[in-house]
């Protein structure tokens, strides 16, 4: 999975019209800041800074969700931002919970998350991280960068500060993403998989290991 927008002369005049420009990344969460800026390395052409805006609860397909969210904090902030909204998927439920893990995990914690699954013997699931980008013009395309990764629902184990990251397993690892270092996790994950997708969008991009799967979907990340 890769960005989506126009493409040509448009799409490169976006990108560098934001090159050396600050970008508001829309969080109140400094942790994933810190995580996106570690992924992103030195050589990203923009600066990232975070600011909490309160956006209306979106509902329908990820990439609708991400491209009303991206708009109106475009809006809001009058200028360029990145937003970003992630998805996580059980096949046993059909996509569910989908856009709106943010609400099941609220109510449900990480084993409540894992309990939805007792009744199903299929506890795969996949995650959908998508990073929608607009320049602040309205008149403009919002462009979307995504990652996808897969894994396996199990029982809650390691740090707790990061979502669901306590149970989900990533597929061909015995740990689950709140058990692997912070440099091990940014590696694989499905945030690291959509942010490769941007790098590549604004050139800055390092050539990849020889033998890594930098398609935008693989093993990765809650």
């Amino acid at each position: 999975m890769g960005f989506r927008g126009p493409e040509g002369k448009l799409g490169l005049t976006m990108a560098a019209s934001l090159t050396g420009k600050k970008i508001v990344f829309v969080t109140g969460n400094a942790k994933k800041l810190e995580e996106v800026i570690q992924i992103l390395g030195d050589k990203f052409p923009c600066t990232l800074v975070a600011q909490k805006i309160d956006l209306p609860e979106y509902q329908g397909e990820p990439d609708e969700i991400s491209i009303q969210k991206c708009q109106e904090a475009a809006r809001q902030v009058q200028g360029p931002v990145l937003v970003e909204d992630t998805c996580l998927c059980f096949n046993a439920l059909g996509g569910l919970p989908g856009p709106y893990i943010k609400w099941f995990l609220e109510k449900l914690k990480p084993e409540g998350l894992h309990q939805l699954l007792a009744g199903f013997e299929d506890k795969s699931a996949y995650a959908l991280c998508t990073f929608a980008l607009s320049t602040g013009d309205p008149s403009e395309p919002v462009r979307l960068f995504r990652g996808r990764t897969s894994g396996q629902i199990v029982v809650p184990r390691g740090c707790r500060d990061f979502g669901w990251d306590p149970c989900f397993q990533p597929d061909g690892y015995e740990q689950t993403y709140a058990e692997m270092p912070k440099a091990k996790k940014n590696a694989i994950s499905h945030r690291f998989r959509a942010l490769l997708e941007l790098q590549k969008y604004f050139g800055s991009m390092s050539p990849p290991e020889a033998g890594g799967d930098h398609s935008g979907q693989g093993s990765g990340e809650g």
